[in-house]
């Protein structure tokens, strides 16, 4: 009896390709041929499941945000059952650092499609902007609810907060990729601007 194909499994075999090779060289460098050869599988079987490269990369970029959901599942998880919104904060903001390689490549695609998004109207066709904006959303929510706690400066703005935050950690995120800053120097940059919004009875970043 024939296997059965999980075509679910396929797709993520082939987008995790596309991750590991754009990776290493580059979003804007990789082909639908390169990515066959990575995952071990013939350009046609590629082809059939995306036809297309522009298919290809956002169903990439959907796949790679699957996996930064599921770091920071992780992270919240290493912390205990009831982190609360600091904790959930820091879990957030410290998984998109580039501090392994899974993180740099999470960090350096999703930079990629950012600015491939300016210029490749297929791409900009797509919501792209979505996932930044609840990530936004998110964070703004956390921070209110540590305020109606108690657990942060009431007289904060959550939401210009929130979008401080975000930007300071991917203009951060990016300083590390070229060697400007190290893990420890950008986590303390963090911490302080935390540590200003949040009460001192919570815990600091670690």
């Amino acid at each position: 009896m024939p296997k059965r194909v999980d075509h679910e499994e396929r797709r993520a075999q082939i987008a995790d390709a596309l991750i590991q090779v754009a990776g290493r060289r580059g979003l804007h460098a990789v082909g639908m041929r390169d990515v066959a050869a990575e995952a071990g599988v013939s350009l046609r079987l590629v082809q059939y499941y995306f036809e297309t490269k522009e298919k290809l990369l956002f169903y990439g970029l959907q796949h790679l945000t699957e996996r930064f959901t599921a770091r920071v599942g992780a992270r919240l998880a290493a912390t205990g059952p009831a982190p609360g919104p600091r904790a959930t904060v820091e879990a957030l903001l410290l998984a998109s650092l580039p501090t392994d390689e899974e993180s740099r490549t999470f960090h350096l695609l999703y930079s990629s499609y950012a600015i491939l998004s300016v210029t490749d109207k297929a791409l900009a066709a797509q919501p792209f902007i979505a996932n930044p904006d609840a990530a936004e959303d998110a964070l703004t929510g956390l921070l209110q609810q540590a305020q109606d706690a108690g657990l942060a400066d009431e007289g904060a703005d959550a939401r210009t907060e929130a979008i401080s935050l975000l930007a300071m950690t991917a203009t951060m995120g990016t300083s590390i990729l070229v060697g400007q800053r190290t893990v420890a120097s950008a986590t303390a940059v963090l911490a302080h601007h935390l540590d200003r919004i949040f009460t001192p009875t919570t815990a600091p970043l670690t």
